[in-house]
């Protein structure tokens, strides 16, 4: 982080609008998980992560040095003035739960529609959800490794749409899993592949809306989370069976209902929405606080 540009504080240097003191590494979510075990790629000292095959990792993804941050903040700021009724819909959706919540009734509808037998249905779900695990890994790598501020550390009048989550902004993780998921998703099922497109974009914007991420960390989240996918799929290929590719993907195309109906959870659940940083809901209390510059917490 030395090369970083003074003006910007880390994300340990300043508090969440609303909130009394910086968020910790000790406190934050899961620190660690970057370095938990992986299954569709390796660790590597030397590089970071590696192929299987030992071949080096150069990770599609933008370093933070250089995004002005300042500047992405103001297209925050752009988009929480201007929402609409269905964007916050959007945002409450997909801010729902782990970004994995989502994707599960996704699969399992295609898993329906294209009448998978079991074997192969478990096959991929362990393929979606450990390449997604190995997504996260990374995401978590490069978020404490960066310790990119969130929006609302750098404009502590910020409200957003959902609690900001309790981890550094870059890159967004809603948006890395969701990359890989299409990617891996749409080599079982090629058909639905545009489908699949539009629901992780949707999910990656979806943390604009909610005013926690940065455009930025959305876009190269997508595209460091496709590139993970494309690395599993390289090694589902892989796979034979008497000489035979063990996957068939399903070249037809059977229209899958996939896409959100209503913006209502297929799992409802009650999540504690309960947080210390500012929500739209409490913008006219905030508004008649003043709060310090950032820059004086560094």
């Amino acid at each position: 982080m030395s090369n970083r540009h003074d003006r910007l504080p880390l994300w340990t240097e300043v508090p969440y609008a609303g909130a009394s003191h910086p968020p910790t590494v000790r406190g934050g979510v899961e620190p660690e998980a970057g370095e938990w075990k992986t299954y569709f790629i390796e660790h590597s000292r030397r590089h970071g992560f590696k192929k299987l095959d030992g071949r080096p990792i150069r990770l599609a993804i933008k370093s933070p040095d250089k995004i002005d941050f300042y500047k992405q903040l103001q297209e925050v700021k752009e988009a929480l003035a201007n929402l609409t009724e269905e964007q916050v819909k959007i945002a409450e959706y997909w801010g729902s739960g782990p970004p994995s919540k989502q994707w599960i009734p996704v699969v399992d509808r295609l898993i329906d529609t294209y009448s998978v037998e079991a074997p192969r249905a478990a096959r991929i779900l362990g393929a979606l959800f450990s390449g997604m695990n190995d997504a996260f890994v990374v995401c978590w790598s490069l978020k404490y490794k960066w310790l990119v501020p969130r929006p609302n550390q750098l404009d502590q009048n910020l409200a957003t749409v959902v609690c900001t989550p309790n981890h550094p902004s870059y890159p967004s993780g809603h948006a890395t899993v969701s990359g890989a998921a299409e990617v891996i998703l749409s080599y079982f099922f090629p058909g639905e592949r545009r489908k699949l497109h539009q629901i992780a974009e949707e999910n990656a914007v979806s943390r604009l809306y909610a005013g926690v991420h940065y455009p930025a960390d959305n876009e190269q989240g997508l595209r460091l989370g496709r590139q993970i996918g494309r690395i599993v799929v390289e090694e589902l290929q892989k796979d034979e069976v008497n000489g035979v590719p063990l996957d068939h993907p399903f070249r037809s195309y059977r229209d899958a209902d996939i896409l959100p109906v209503d913006y209502e959870q297929v799992i409802p659940f009650e999540y504690d929405q309960s947080c210390n940083s500012l929500l739209l809901s409490d913008e006219e209390e905030s508004s008649s606080s003043e709060w310090p510059d950032p820059r004086l917490f560094f």
